[in-house]
């Protein structure tokens, strides 16, 4: 279904308050939203929010045999999709283009930039390995979909810890939590990805994190994933306004900071849940 196309009046008046400075939701130009992080019982569960954004990301585990032209390797496959829940303008079924930008957007930042050390997902080689299923939902869309995706599918992986395991001989014994306390995932870094919104009127400044409204009315926007040690994973380009090299660093710059701050808040959130819980083992 094709998303209705806004007003004349409500693209007026989103245009003029974007010249001088405004946006609808009262934040700055390079302001995005507070981020909500909710954790569920089960480790590797984070219901994440940016403003009325919503996506929901859940990492699970299971042992497989790996392939012969990479026995020393455990494997990532994420599977996402866009439902009717969040919009009504997607439909169960088929793709739409934003669903297949989001897709390649995380099978680039989280597999290709190597996130997760997959070396250490191997348990006897050439014979098992763990197989990682990073599934996300999208609940709400509100604008901006990819950064809450991303944001709810690194921070699932940090919190999620798979069972400790031990090979004797040909046997491999798998402990439940009762009894050996589950590990975490060894992870090389932690991107997070920014999108920045431009406009045809070249009087109005770049705005971060647009909403669903502004992004329809863009006239192109940037995708920046990087971490908090300043290396650059991914940017993405799609389409619309030429960008000087002087602006692209300028935006890099920004996402720098920003990065740095998203990298503070998920470690003191999870912090906060894991004073939460108790790990008993018998």
């Amino acid at each position: 279904m094709r998303p209705p196309s806004p007003s004349i009046p409500e693209k007026e008046f989103v245009v003029e308050a974007l010249k001088q400075g405004l946006r609808l939701d009262g934040r700055a130009a390079l302001e995005m939203r507070q981020p909500t992080l909710t954790f569920g019982p089960d480790l590797g569960w984070v219901d994440c929010s940016l403003g009325k954004t919503r996506v929901l990301a859940q990492v699970e585990a299971k042992m497989v045999k790996p392939p012969p032209e990479r026995p020393f390797e455990g494997q990532i496959t994420i599977h996402s999709e866009i439902s009717p829940m969040a919009s009504s303008e997607y439909e169960q079924g088929r793709p739409s283009e934003e669903e297949v930008t989001i897709a390649r957007m995380l099978d680039k930042i989280i597999r290709r930039s190597d996130v997760v050390d997959k070396e250490s997902l191997c348990i006897q080689s050439g014979q098992r390995v763990w197989n990682l299923r990073l599934t996300v939902h999208f609940l709400a869309d509100s604008g901006n979909m990819l950064d809450c995706a991303c944001l709810a599918a690194i921070v699932a992986l940090k919190h999620f810890r798979r069972p400790e395991v031990e090979v004797v001989g040909d046997e491999v014994v798998v402990h439940p939590p009762a009894e050996r306390a589950p590990m975490p995932l060894s992870m090389h870094h932690a991107p997070f990805c920014l999108t920045f919104a431009y406009f045809q009127d070249t009087s109005i400044p770049a705005i971060l994190d647009p909403s669903r409204l502004e992004q329809r009315l863009s006239a192109g926007v940037i995708s920046i994933a990087l971490n908090a040690q300043r290396e650059l994973c991914v940017v993405q380009k799609a389409g619309g306004v030429p960008l000087s090299p002087t602006e692209i660093l300028r935006i890099v710059a920004v996402s720098t900071e920003k990065s740095k701050e998203l990298d503070r808040f998920v470690r003191e959130r999870l912090e906060d849940d894991w004073r939460t819980r108790t790990v008993e083992v018998v």
